[in-house]
Parts: C-alpha cells; sequence; structure tokens
C-alpha cells in the first residue's frame, strides 16, 4: 500500500513539493528536491488500479478478467486475472477470448463512417433501402434513416422485441412486426436503445460495398489493426481453444447472504443474429488495439475525420444519465453518437460503452484529450465489473479517493463466498 499513500498525498497537496516538481514527476523525471526518479502519478495511479482488481477477485464476483490501459498510444497496463471456467479452467491469458455484446456496435458505426467517407453511403439513407421488409407504426418506417437507426433514435421502446430474439425468432421475422408496436416519440425525436433496428446498420454497410458484413469487419478492421484473434459468430469465440465460458449465478437468497456460486452456460446464439449489434469476439490484446484506434492512433485505418463523425453527440440519453449516476457521481450528462456514449464527466468528454450478454461483461471508457482509455472484458456480469471504468476515469483524472469496488469490510460482507 506504499505506492497508494504516496499517490493520495500528491491528490492531498502535502508533499510540499512545487507545481513544477510535481509536474515533472508526473513525467517520472527526478527534480532537484528527490536523489531518485519518484514513482510517477501515472505508475501510481496503475498501482492502485492493479491493487484493487487483486482484491476484487479474492472478493468472488468474478472468474476471469482481462483489463488494459492506453495512455499516448502505448499499451501502459495490461494484465489478466482467474480463469477461463470456474473449478479448473485454464488461466485467462492476454489472447483469450471474449464475447464484447454491445461494444461490437462501435465496429458497426466505424464501418459506416468509413463508408460515409469514402461516400459510398449517406446517412441520410432511407433504413427501408436496406430492409424493406422494416414496417413500423403509421408507416414511420419512411422516414427512418441510417443516422436515426445508429443514434438509436427509432421511437421504438427500450430494446423493442429483444424477448422475441432471445426466444429464437430470426430477425428478419420481427422486423415487421414493428408495425403493431406503439411508439414513444416520432422517429428521430428522443433515443431508445435497440438491438434488432440497429444490426440493420451492419446491412447499410454490407449493401455499401457489396460483401458480408463480417468480411468486411475483418477486412477494413481487424487485419489492419492487427486484431488478429477478432472475429463474429459462435464459432469464431470457440475455434482457438482459448475462450472464456460465460457464467451466471442464481440470486441471492435474501440481501445479507454472501452471493451464489458461479456455474457456467452454454453459450446463447440469439445476439449472434444480430452482429453489428452484438456479434464480436475479442481478446483484451485485440481490444487494446481497438481503442488506441478510436483514440486516433491508427490514422491510416480510421481517420480523425471519421472518428469525429461517429464521436459527436447526437441525442440526449437521460435515462442512461440516471443509469450511469449510481456509479459515476460526477456524470453531468449523456449523449449517444454513434455506436458510442458520450459523457460530460468531471469536466471532461468521455467516450464509452458498455456491452453485456448472458454470462459476459465488457466495458470501454476512454478520455480523448488526455489520449488514455481503458477496457475490461470479464466472463461474468457480477456487480464490481460496472466500477471498474469509473474508478480508472476518477484516478486519471485526479478526483477524490473513494472505495469504487466496495472493497472495505469485504472480507466480512463476503465470508462464506465462493
Amino acid at each position: 500500500m506504499g505506492r497508494w499513500l504516496a499517490f493520495l498525498l500528491l491528490l492531498a497537496g502535502i508533499t510540499g513539493l512545487p507545481a513544477a516538481a510535481l509536474d515533472a514527476a508526473d513525467d517520472g523525471a527526478p527534480t532537484a528536491l528527490t536523489p531518485f526518479a519518484p514513482l510517477s502519478l501515472e505508475d501510481s495511479q496503475l498501482d492502485q488500479l492493479d491493487e484493487a482488481i487483486e482484491r476484487a477477485m479474492e472478493s468472488g464476483d468474478f472468474v476471469g478478467l482481462a483489463v488494459a490501459v492506453v495512455r499516448n498510444g502505448e499499451t501502459k497496463f495490461l494484465k489478466t486475472y482467474g480463469v477461463t471456467e470456474i473449478g479448473g479452467g485454464q488461466p485467462v491469458t492476454p489472447n483469450t477470448l471474449f464475447r464484447i455484446a454491445s461494444l461490437s456496435k462501435g465496429f458497426a458505426s466505424s464501418l459506416a463512417g468509413l463508408a460515409v467517407s469514402e461516400g459510398k453511403l449517406s446517412l441520410d439513407a432511407p433504413a427501408i433501402d436496406f430492409a424493406p421488409t422494416l414496417a413500423l407504426a403509421g408507416g414511420a418506417e419512411k422516414s427512418l434513416t441510417l443516422a436515426h437507426l445508429l443514434s438509436h433514435r427509432t421511437g421504438l421502446p427500450p430494446n423493442a422485441y429483444d424477448n422475441l430474439l432471445e426466444a429464437g425468432v430470426p430477425p428478419t421475422s420481427i422486423l415487421p412486426q414493428y408495425r403493431k408496436v406503439k411508439p414513444i416519440c416520432g422517429v428521430g425525436r428522443c433515443y431508445t436503445y435497440q438491438n434488432i433496428t440497429y444490426d440493420l446498420a451492419g446491412r447499410a454497410v454490407s449493401t455499401a460495398y457489396g460483401a458480408p458484413y463480417a468480411d468486411l469487419v475483418s477486412t477494413r478492421l481487424f487485419t489492419p489493426l492487427g486484431m488478429t484473434t477478432a472475429s463474429i459468430g459462435a464459432e469464431g469465440l470457440t475455434k482457438t481453444g482459448d475462450w472464456a465460458r460465460p457464467h451466471l449465478r442464481d440470486r441471492k437468497k435474501s440481501r445479507d447472504a454472501p452471493p451464489n456460486p458461479w456455474h457456467v452456460v452454454e453459450v446463447k446464439q440469439p445476439y449472434y443474429g444480430v452482429p453489428a449489434a452484438g456479434g464480436v469476439n475479442a481478446s483484451i490484446t485485440d481490444m487494446t488495439q481497438w481503442l488506441k484506434a478510436q483514440l486516433g492512433d491508427a490514422p491510416e485505418v480510421l481517420s480523425a475525420s471519421v472518428l469525429d463523425l461517429i464521436h459527436t453527440p447526437q441525442v440526449n440519453t437521460p435515462s442512461e444519465t440516471r443509469r450511469m449516476r449510481s456509479v459515476m457521481q460526477n456524470l453531468a450528462s449523456s449523449q449517444y453518437a454513434y455506436g458510442w456514449r458520450v459523457y460530460d464527466y468531471a469536466g471532461k468528454r468521455i467516450i464509452a460503452h458498455g456491452g453485456s450478454v448472458d454470462g459476459y461483461g465488457a466495458q470501454i471508457a476512454f478520455i480523448p484529450e488526455l489520449n488514455a482509455g481503458i477496457v475490461v472484458l470479464a466472463n461474468t456480469r457480477s456487480r464490481r465489473l460496472w466500477s471498474i471504468a469509473p474508478m480508472f476515469l476518477d484516478l486519471t483524472l485526479s478526483q477524490p479517493p473513494k472505495d469504487w469496488l466496495a472493497l472495505e469490510g469485504m472480507d466480512t460482507v463476503f465470508a462464506g463466498s465462493q
């Protein structure tokens, strides 16, 4: 804990060092007041992040976990924790594949941005041009555009007919049924998160380039970014043998009872049926490359103009603001761009997204101004998972220390858990 104490002293401003000396220490350079190269503030932050995650692993709230931090185009931290399967799985490695669920939406929007930049696709393209069977109440599908799809402005209730998708109904059979759904607002008028209609962005890109969506993701994004193990579809998840099995746990029998043990479940197929919304598999090594690209460090693949396009907010998301304030108290507001959330957090613009599908959870968050970000992949959807990225943001932005992962008193609260 010595490094964390040093970090607290820096935050408290009681080190006695002048501002210039603190700035130099941030870069890891020795100062006139110190006869040795001090631990940099960045190193202290990463040390604290690692210590907290190590303790969180002891809680039983995770099975396998992989975390990476990028800053200024470099991988500053990449570490894996736990195992691929409870009760005898292999250790998670940097190349272990996870489902990234809705983080897949950023891949679809990036491809759409590329197609727009190359003049092959327009954000104003009518949705029925690439989904002729789509029908909305009152014929509203006629005014629905690609831009509306990418920013969740269909007017449909949130997650409309995801229940049918999960029951095994093919997406093509669901699209015409939306005509029976009462909208909650007009097309383009409000934000309501979707999966099935978002996947139409993949159809748009496929139509624009005349190639299958999965092939386009591979040739235009995975391969040039060096994402050598990333894939789309269930077969791609398991084919290497190094993949994290999904885990669920039963609900607690009482509020004060320790969490029930995790158990392995089968990989669920439905959301692979909407690949632009939730079909990507990737390792933490792959996602580190993806994070760097979204931060602008791969302009030959994703140019600054494409990133500006897809990261520009399109609609306010008050429901997201309310939801996220439980783990991000410094959140002022939230918006949705194209495949990405945009937060006003502690006075900084944060671009982020979360992903969740049975047995898997994923988060990505980055601060463009500081060229810094984090990716978290897990084969559980535990409570603590969703606090890792906010903890990183607070450490990076020098916010007051907080027990983000609820580690104080953990030994008593979680006594008897797995």
